[in-house]
């Protein structure tokens, strides 16, 4: 048996964590770096950094909730291969989007990533509908599928409005 064997249920949940806390960190961090845009006076943020936090938190809440469900109601009882699909979704692809977007973000020629960035999207979207496909759809219920549906949808706003901050 592994060393983190025991928490092996709770790496999806840190892994849900992880852009959030980053993307907070970024604005602080480098919230005088100019490509930001951040003003000194309210709102403070491009309304594209502002959709990303309310449709990040949506998204977040949604993955929290879910992943709550799935600790008491559910006890935990989904496939090993449901928790991995879903921790590949998030750290192959959640983590390495956002620090694309990131570089992107700070970067004076964003440009360069935008395929890098396409092809983790896609890469993301894949593994997405594979664990609702494969796993989700004959399982969930309307509570747990309104909590995916925060999640895919509210991620999906947030990453449409970073982008567009990049690159429009």
């Amino acid at each position: 048996m592994s060393v983190l064997q025991p928490y092996r249920h709770y790496i999806s949940l840190v892994l849900l964590l992880v852009p959030p806390a980053l993307f907070g960190l970024l604005l602080l961090l480098f919230r005088h770096n100019a490509h930001l845009q951040l003003n000194s006076e309210f709102p403070y943020l491009p309304w594209q950094f502002l959709v990303v936090g309310l449709a990040g938190t949506v998204a977040t809440l949604g993955g929290i909730l879910d992943w709550r469900y799935h600790r008491n109601p559910l006890n935990l009882k989904i496939p090993k291969k449901e928790r991995d699909a879903e921790a590949a979704a998030l750290g192959l692809g959640g983590v390495p989007m956002f620090l694309l977007m990131s570089i992107a973000t700070l970067h004076h020629k964003p440009t360069i990533l935008l395929i890098p960035i396409v092809i983790v999207l896609i890469y993301t979207v894949v593994a997405i509908s594979y664990d609702e496909f494969v796993f989700h759809i004959k399982r969930c219920g309307p509570v747990e599928n309104a909590y995916h549906r925060m999640l895919v949808f509210g991620n999906g706003a947030a990453w449409l409005a970073w982008f567009h901050y990049i690159y429009c």
